[in-house]
């Protein structure tokens, strides 16, 4: 019986680029990806799917049980990583989706989306690596010098170097306002940065010779709390090629991505450079963090896709009862609603990938507005939304399997321990949902959600999925009132209904996906068993996430 394996979903990736979003004709609209066409795309994928299946997919499972060390003061990842890491540099695939100017491709980050799909179902664990490159590369191009754009940015870029986030202390979790790292200024213009960070992914490795840390810290006159945090970039290596006074002090032994380096690191009057304006280092980190929180609801999406797959492999090979299990209407309905919202997921995620391109380089300024609008509702949805339904989704693949998918020789049990960080890091899922409705919702881009709500509702058909978009619209709408009816009177009760509220939103995007899917291919059998397998189980989901924000907002209020 075949073990744990991986085949990229090229097929599903092609119908939603192609014919559920329509992604070529806005490629046509934008100049810089004028010359990009569907054939073009589906080589790159299709590239893409050669290099996860064929080099990253062996490696999980052997790099899971061998972990990273600290070998005489370096770390060292799992055997066969370095390789794979310089096949992905030589591919070109760390430029994909950045400025011609610095090197890059210029792709599309829809193109990026469903890269970064892939290679996290094939090896979450060796993605970990190049996870922060991006959200590095948009940093420092948006806030750092000439200087260190010059000497940063084409390195990054081509993934010479790779980079770190140096967030986390400590006492400083999703508090940032209590970081300490401290940040001396020198005369020559450079910073001496002191301090420890914790959970610092990638902070060392052997996978290039020098990693780019971004590190939140304080200067001297730096007022208390997040008001106070300035951003610096500090190198394993310095300019003049001697290595810098940092260094990992350990390595966290976690629950899954074992072979992801999970650093304990200490700076020692480390040289760094300011990154943008002093006190203003949590505002150019959001675009590191921002970045990363796509990437991490993709990690939910790629997960999920490879529990499905090889749960439906294995349904399909295991006899009991003189039949394969697929038979049996347990496993029916457990695979049903697993390809269901995998395939929907897919949609709501490349969607968001889509308005980030569009709010980049699309030529019409306000087209870029309303994009840049959307994505900042999209991207705490689809960080906690797809990574709950990643996890819970790996979860109910083991049950397929049995007894055997909690033996680690089946596989299985490594993508739920895999998928189970998602949920934590990048902001925790409770803070997505706090921002969701204190920001969005409540704050200045309000006016954006029901701008998404109506064009959401403008695709409604009279589908089965249709009609769960309007009826989950309506109780969106009448929640929200409730939601600002609750905060001008208490503060605190917004949050009392944030998950839920965060939730019902969810379900609301997978309706609007499912009506998508169906839209663009009505005749398909197939397709529409999907969907309604989906709705049988997510349209009660939404009314109770919706009907208990509305239960939590009354109690609170009462």
């Amino acid at each position: 019986m075949s073990l744990f394996s991986y085949a990229a979903p090229l097929d599903e990736m092609r119908f939603v680029i192609e014919r559920v979003l329509k992604a070529p004709a806005q490629w046509a609209a934008i100049p810089a990806f004028a010359d990009l066409d569907a054939d073009t795309a589906t080589e790159v994928l299709t590239q893409a799917a050669r290099f996860t299946s064929d080099v990253l997919q062996p490696l999980n499972g052997p790099g899971d049980r061998q972990g990273c060390r600290i070998v005489q003061g370096r770390v060292k990842t799992p055997d066969g990583f370095p390789a794979a890491w310089q096949q992905f540099v030589d591919g070109g695939w760390p430029a994909l989706a950045c400025d011609p100017d610095w090197g890059g491709q210029g792709l599309p980050q829809l193109l990026n989306a469903a890269l970064f799909e892939m290679l996290v179902a094939a090896n979450h664990g060796w993605t970990m690596y190049p996870g922060l490159l991006h959200g590095a590369y948009e940093t420092i191009k948006a806030h750092g010098s000439d200087d260190l754009k010059q000497r940063y940015l084409p390195k990054l870029v081509s993934g010479e170097w790779l980079a770190a986030m140096g967030l986390t202390e400590p006492q400083a979790g999703s508090d940032l306002g209590l970081v300490r790292t401290k940040a001396e200024p020198r005369a020559d213009g450079s910073l001496a940065v002191t301090g420890g960070k914790i959970f610092i992914s990638g902070g060392d490795h052997d996978l290039t010779d020098n990693i780019v840390h971004l590190v939140l810290c304080r200067l001297p006159d730096a007022p208390a709390g997040t008001k106070g945090l300035s951003l610096a970039l500090v190198p394993t290596v310095l300019p003049d090629g001697t290595r810098n006074t940092m260094a990992a002090d350990g390595l966290e032994h976690k629950m899954g991505i074992h072979s992801s380096a999970t650093c304990v690191m200490r700076y020692e009057g480390a040289t760094g450079w300011l990154v943008g304006e002093p006190h203003r280092g949590l505002p150019a980190m959001f675009l590191m963090m921002n970045a990363a929180r796509l990437h991490v609801a993709l990690q939910g999406l790629g997960h999920l896709d490879m529990a499905t797959q090889n749960a439906e492999r294995y349904a399909a090979e295991r006899v009991q009862f003189k039949g394969p299990i697929a038979r049996q209407p347990a496993m029916q309905r457990t695979l049903g609603r697993l390809r269901a919202v995998s395939d929907g997921l897919r949609v709501v995620m490349y969607r968001a990938a889509m308005r980030l391109d569009e709010a980049e380089h699309h030529p019409d300024a306000a087209v870029r507005e309303a994009a840049a609008a959307e994505a900042s509702i999209l991207t705490p949805v689809l960080k906690a939304f797809g990574t709950q339904q990643g996890f819970q989704g790996a979860s109910d693949a083991l049950q397929v399997w049995g007894g055997y998918g909690y033996v680690a020789e089946y596989g299985i049990e490594q993508t739920v321990r895999d998928a189970r960080i998602a949920m934590i890091y990048e902001g925790t899922n409770e803070i997505q949902a706090i921002d969701l409705v204190q920001r969005k919702l409540l704050g200045g881009a309000a006016p954006a959600f029901e701008r998404l709500l109506d064009g959401l509702l403008a695709d409604a058909d009279d589908s089965e999925a249709g009609r769960a978009l309007r009826a989950q619209a309506t109780m969106a709408r009448e929640t929200l009132a409730a939601v600002r009816s609750a905060a001008g009177g208490n503060a605190e009760a917004p949050l009392r209904a944030a998950d839920d509220v965060l939730a019902g939103v969810g379900h609301l995007l997978l309706a609007w996906a499912w009506m998508a899917i169906l839209q663009a291919a009505p005749d398909e059998v197939t397709r529409r068993s999907v969907v309604q397998a989906g709705l049988l189980h997510s349209t009660p989901e939404a009314e109770m996430h919706w009907r208990r924000a509305q239960r939590a907002l009354a109690t609170v209020c009462a």
